[in-house]
């Protein structure tokens, strides 16, 4: 977490040059909502899942406390600066899943949401290959 935004990084899914999967994810602004959208809790760019596979979070900040929290999910893991913490995830349907930073971090608190979109295993795997792509390009 940062202020006022996350970081996400994908360290399983590497480059022969070693460069990974990361990528910031801010709140999107009322004027670039689409029809649909959730005003507070859309981003520009989704944390992506898999379904029906083990997942392995590990939080951690790099400025202030923030807690990184999707309620349907029902994990709350709190980001501290100079320590990781970690929880385990098992996500069962697919669909697009919403939180919020739950620690009061500073003047923009209430504008750090969380969009995690679940994925078939097959689509996932279309999604890292394609972000995989990007990051030698």
């Amino acid at each position: 977490g940062h202020q006022w935004y996350w970081s996400y990084e994908y360290a399983d899914y590497q480059t022969e040059d070693g460069d990974f999967i990361m990528f910031d994810s801010y709140m999107l602004p009322e004027d670039e909502l689409s029809l649909g959208d959730l005003r507070l809790l859309e981003v520009d760019n989704r944390v992506v899942l898999p379904v029906d596979t083990h997942i392995r979070l590990v939080v951690t900040s790099a400025d202030v406390l923030h807690c990184w929290t999707i309620p349907s999910f029902g994990v709350k893991m709190d980001a501290c600066p100079g320590r990781l913490n970690e929880a385990s995830l098992f996500i069962q349907r697919e669909g697009v899943f919403y939180g919020q930073c739950s620690e009061i971090c500073g003047v923009n608190h209430g504008f750090m949401p969380i969009a995690v979109e679940a994925l078939s295993l097959e689509d996932y795997i279309i999604w890292v290959s394609t972000q995989l792509e990007d990051v030698l390009f």
